[in-house]
C-alpha cells in the first residue's frame, strides 16, 4: 500500500500551532501568530478547533486577566507526538529509497538550509 505523508486528521495551521506551544510553553495567541508570521484573526478558528478537540486550553493570563494564554493540554501532546511518530516513520522508509549519493545530496543541503535559517539578514529599506 502507497501512503503519502499529510494523511493525518491534524490540518497543517493546527499542527504548527501544536508544535509551537509544544516547544516554546504557554503563549498567548498574539505570540503564537506573530511566531507563525500571521495575524491573530487568522489563527482564531484553528485556536477554536483545537480547543473544542481538548488539544489545547485557553485561560487568564497571570498578570493581565484581560489576556489569554493558551496551554497544550495532555491529549495534545500525545497529539502531536503521535503525528511526529508516523511522520518519522515514513520519512525513514521514503529515505530507503534513495541512493546513498541522494542521501548525501539531502545530508549537504540539510545543513545550508538550517544556516539559512538561522542567518541574520537585514531587510532591505522601503524605498
Amino acid at each position: 500500500m502507497l501512503s503519502k505523508l499529510g494523511d493525518g486528521s491534524l490540518s497543517p495551521n493546527q499542527l504548527s500551532v501544536l508544535g509551537l506551544l509544544y516547544r516554546h510553553g504557554p503563549s498567548t495567541p498574539g505570540e503564537v501568530a506573530a511566531a507563525e508570521r500571521q495575524r491573530p484573526q487568522s489563527l482564531t478558528r484553528v485556536f477554536a478547533e483545537l480547543e473544542a478537540e481538548g488539544l489545547i486550553v485557553r485561560e487568564p493570563g497571570a498578570t493581565d486577566r484581560r489576556r489569554s494564554v493558551l496551554s497544550l493540554t495532555e491529549d495534545g501532546r500525545r497529539a502531536l507526538e503521535h503525528d511526529m511518530a508516523e511522520r518519522d516513520a515514513w520519512l525513514a522508509v521514503a529515505l530507503e529509497t534513495l541512493s546513498e549519493t541522494e542521501r548525501g545530496v539531502l545530508a549537504l543541503a540539510a545543513g545550508v538550509m538550517e544556516r539559512l535559517a538561522n542567518a541574520e539578514v537585514p531587510l532591505p529599506e522601503d524605498g
